[in-house]
């Protein structure tokens, strides 16, 4: 798939209207190290009933990204270190953002399943930002057309600016616009990155302290990560699944309340993967999933807050106990990892992120979550119908949950969870027999 896409058009978008010329301040969350990369997403669209104009469809978008940059117009700016490299501020001087329209010999049908490889995608979101401090605009969108007719929509953020929840919110807004249904912005969006900086209060609980702790590396896990080519799985859930798990786990926990799915299946794919991977018992592994904390801090962030509001809850086990036990004993520890994450929890993380050692979690044995299934994606509609597909433009080792639109295999509209990851392939046969067989 080399040949994936032929871009026709590449050009900047500037915002419609004037807008304020300042230097903005990211907040000690927003300038973590390891949020300094691009977020990209895939949205692919089927053919309309009625044949697209593709030309004023792009037109369309084109203006309506325009105008999107006018209330969001930090996006039409450039990110870059403070001169005192406390963090990082955005210099908006309305610079814009990349738009590219291209072409592909390729099908709608074609991304019902997985990748062959993790890059298989690349070329649907052309312009690949390798530092995002260096100049790069913050959002590059890139529509390409598809030989049936169908569309597919790759879009690049800066996730140094913005989060999951913060960019679908722009997403279906900028959306609303191209198929001319938005009459004004809500949530209205709101800077106030000060809010999600740290504090001068006491210092707090340190029941943080788990996710920034390293762990030994007992058998080259890093190396293999990096070293060997890794293979995109995805796996849907339906309702009828997601309901055997919870009664699975329920039945093999101490526990008395039902589970939730996020629970159970981030357990499920975190003892599957650990088995498939086969580590040595005494390994410290660690499941990290980002836990949305705009209602869980005093006073709670404000609506239409698009900056990064969350924090990773950690749920940390060894090996033998992993594999060994049974699916409640891990949906159990992602339960407790949940409920540490209170405003204690928050400011811990926010001040040790801040502080002078810039706290940053390791990668040893971790296998992170991000539940893309809850932003509003599969909501994202330019006028061509929801998405068909929504997924990242490279498979990588985070895991992803992501919503499944079109429901056809009896788990009700909007109730399955699609699950990808690119797993190491000497284990990629093991795990794929194994997180599709939970009672092994």
């Amino acid at each position: 798939m080399a040949s994936l896409a032929r871009v026709k058009e590449a050009v900047v978008v500037t915002p419609s209207e004037p807008t304020p010329c300042c230097v903005l301040s990211l907040s000690a969350v927003d300038s973590q190290l390891f949020l300094r990369f691009t977020i990209e997403y895939l949205l692919v669209y089927s053919p309309r009933q009625n044949t697209t104009n593709q030309a004023l469809t792009a037109t369309r978008v084109k203006a309506a990204l325009a105008k999107a940059l006018v209330p969001y117009y930090p996006l039409a700016g450039r990110v870059r270190l403070k001169p005192d490299g406390s963090g990082l501020e955005v210099v908006c001087r309305a610079q814009g953002a990349v738009f590219i329209e291209a072409v592909s010999d390729r099908a709608v049908s074609e991304f019902q399943h997985a990748a062959r490889y993790v890059t298989q995608w690349r070329k649907l979101l052309s312009l690949q930002v390798a530092d995002v401090l260096k100049g790069a605009p913050p959002v590059v969108v890139q529509l390409t057309w598809l030989k049936d007719g169908g569309a597919a929509l790759g879009i690049g953020f800066n996730h140094s600016v913005c989060d999951g929840i913060g960019s679908a919110e722009f997403l279906n807004c900028f959306a609303e616009l191209a198929a001319r249904k938005h009459g004004e912005f809500r949530p209205m969006p709101v800077w106030d990155r000060h809010l999600m900086d740290p504090t001068s209060v006491s210092p707090c609980q340190q029941n943080h302290a788990a996710l920034f702790n390293k762990v030994p590396d007992l058998c080259g896990f890093m190396n293999r990560f990096t070293n060997e080519r890794l293979c995109p799985t995805s796996v849907v859930f339906n309702k009828t699944h997601v309901t055997e798990l919870k009664k699975l786990a329920l039945s093999t926990s101490r526990l008395s309340t039902e589970f939730t799915a996020f629970e159970v299946l981030s357990g499920h794919v975190w003892r599957s993967w650990a088995r498939a991977l086969n580590l040595p018992s005494n390994q410290i592994l660690k499941l990290l999933f980002s836990v949305n904390v705009r209602e869980r801090v005093r006073p709670s962030l404000p609506e239409g807050y698009y900056g990064n509001a969350f924090v990773l809850g950690c749920a940390q086990s060894s090996v033998k106990e992993l594999t060994e036990k049974r699916l409640g004993y891990a949906a159990g520890l992602v339960r407790r990892a949940k409920e540490r994450v209170g405003e204690d929890y928050v400011r811990g993380v926010v001040e040790s992120v801040g502080g002078e050692k810039k706290a940053s979690p390791d990668s040893v044995g971790v296998l992170i979550v991000s539940q893309w299934s809850r932003l509003g994606l599969d909501r994202v509609d330019f006028g061509m119908g929801r998405p068909v597909h929504v997924g990242p433009i490279c498979s990588d080792r985070y895991c992803l949950f992501l919503p499944v639109n079109n429901d056809d295999d009896g788990g009700g509209q909007g109730e399955s969870v699609k699950v990808m990851v690119a797993v190491p392939t000497s284990a990629v046969d093991k795990y794929e027999l194994l997180v599709n067989s939970p009672y092994s």
